[in-house]
């Protein structure tokens, strides 16, 4: 049966593994949907650990934005620890998600964020482990979207073969978009390479088997050609022109262990002012954009108060170029220190960390 729960089967082995509360999905805040009655059904993937997962911001809003659409359902998975990924193998338990312990290869989507190069390896193993076959070219119309997105889609392809396509960019406008025309192809019944065909016209999307690749022989890429017109000739970064309240959790999830950043984390700005050369991020998410100052005084409080944090972290590449922010820590730090909640500023460049700014912290 379809999204049959793997729990009866791993509980036993939970109690001999370490921190068998990173399985458990006993987080505050996290939503459960009936996924048989969903159009369409995501599993987004971090390819590390819970804990580093966990702490990764940009998750967090995309498990928002899918799960407020009533016909989509949306759930996590985590690359497991060594010590359960080898009994769960002993055992045959597939992957699944932490909020219903479905097999992830019963999900019409599985969507991994991609963050750094050091977690590739990790992909074609949490395929392997969820039943999935490893190479896109070797799936049929039975098996999950395979769908790559964050920063490193700044240079897919290194890991295209495992992917079935990948948005590129800000996914915050363009993954609803992506789910909608799964959900019209799916309900016209039309084969996997047709459902590509219909993605691949999203602007953002490219569906690596619709190019054909060559090399040079360094192994720099000669050449990139379509071989489906379907396909633009070059996939385009897609971005959200502003930084919107709604994108944003209401009730962000309280993680059911320590996590490596565990305090609460609001983005502030996107983008960098700076432009230092040896920075991809900075180049990558541009143009710089804010989240007004009256919407992160008012978010702070509501997530400190349905989350129970006692740090919030405001972020962005470089925090304290954020064109309101010593005003914005004046006002945030006595509201916050009423309640016993620090504010954190990572990373910060040395010239841009004032005397006042260091006094209002």
């Amino acid at each position: 049966m379809r999204y049959a729960s793997v729990r009866p089967r791993l509980d036993p082995i939970l109690p001999t593994v370490e921190k068998p509360g990173r399985y458990v999905g006993l987080e505050r805040n996290v939503v459960r949907k009936d996924l048989r009655a969903a159009a369409v059904t995501v599993a987004l993937a971090f390819p590390d650990t819970y804990e580093i997962g966990m702490s990764h911001t940009g998750l967090k809003i995309l498990y928002e934005i899918v799960n407020r659409r009533r016909a989509f359902a949306c759930e996590r998975t985590y690359a497991p620890w060594v010590d359960l990924e080898s009994r769960m193998r002993e055992r045959k338990i597939p992957l699944f998600t932490v909020e219903s312990f479905s097999p992830v290869a019963d999900f019409d989507v599985l969507g991994f964020s991609l963050q750094s190069e050091l977690n590739y390896s990790n992909i074609p193993n949490m395929l392997d482990l969820a039943r999935i076959p490893v190479w896109q070219r070797e799936r049929t119309d039975s098996d999950p979207i395979v769908l790559g997105g964050g920063p490193c889609t700044a240079n897919p392809e290194p890991v295209a073969d495992f992917f079935d396509a990948f948005l590129v960019g800000d996914a915050e406008e363009a993954l609803p978009r992506f789910l909608d025309a799964l959900a019209g192809a799916r309900a016209a019944g039309l084969s996997r390479r047709d459902v590509l065909g219909r993605l691949a016209a999203l602007d953002g999307i490219y569906v690596p088997s619709f190019y054909d690749v060559t090399y040079r022989e360094d192994g720099r890429i000669l050449a990139i050609t379509r071989n489906d017109s379907r396909a633009p000739e070059r996939a385009r970064r897609t971005w959200v022109p502003y930084l919107k309240p709604e994108y944003y959790p209401d009730r962000p999830m309280v993680p059911s262990v320590e996590i490596v950043q565990d305090r609460l984390g609001l983005e502030v700005m996107r983008g960098c002012t700076q432009g230092c050369r040896f920075c991809q991020a900075g180049y990558w998410y541009r143009p710089v954009r804010e989240l007004d100052p009256a919407d992160v005084v008012s978010m702070t409080k509501t997530f400190i108060a349905e989350s129970g944090w006692s740090e919030v972290g405001l972020l962005s590449l470089s925090t304290a170029d954020y064109s309101q922010i010593e005003p914005l820590v004046r006002c945030l730090a006595p509201q916050l220190s009423e309640r016993r909640v620090s504010i954190s500023l990572p990373s910060l460049r040395a010239e841009a960390f004032s005397v006042g700014l260091a006094d209002a912290v």
